[in-house]
């Protein structure tokens, strides 16, 4: 579980800052926000999944008292990560169709990329093709200008 959310969450980094330098230069996008949201989320599934599996899997007895002592953080914390994560997914959604319409764009224009990302394990299929397309062309009409 923790390789597969390096790698998810590898795949959100890429998407939220590599197409940053496809953004025309006016218009500006919140990157920092972006970044505390995805540290806090990142960090917040790794320590999640990390004392889940020493909870389960390594259990003396020690560390389950440990986190019996936590446990009242456990939701507020799971809450506030979960609302960090899908404004990663907003972001990422709104950065990938500001780069393919070279245009300020509002929800009801990325909304289809936001619910893809949302359910990722079918968006991917048609959020990854679509980036590799624009990203193509991007390089290739950046490659013709010079």
């Amino acid at each position: 579980m923790i390789v597969f959310a390096i790698l998810f969450f590898s795949w959100f980094w890429s998407m939220g800052i590599g197409l940053q330098k496809f953004i025309p230069h006016n218009l500006k996008m919140k990157v920092q926000q972006f970044k505390v949201s995805f540290l806090i989320s990142f960090a917040y599934s790794i320590l999640f999944l990390a004392s889940f599996a020493k909870d389960h899997f390594f259990s003396d007895g020690i560390w389950v008292k440990d986190f019996e002592k936590f446990q009242p953080f456990f939701i507020p914390l799971h809450l506030f990560s979960m609302c960090c994560i899908i404004y990663c997914m907003y972001f990422i959604a709104k950065t990938i169709k500001t780069v393919e319409l070279d245009k300020e764009v509002s929800f009801s224009d990325f909304s289809n990329e936001f619910f893809l990302l949302l359910f990722y394990f079918v968006g991917i299929w048609y959020i990854q093709p679509k980036i590799n397309q624009f990203l193509k062309e991007k390089t290739l009409k950046n490659q013709l200008a010079k």
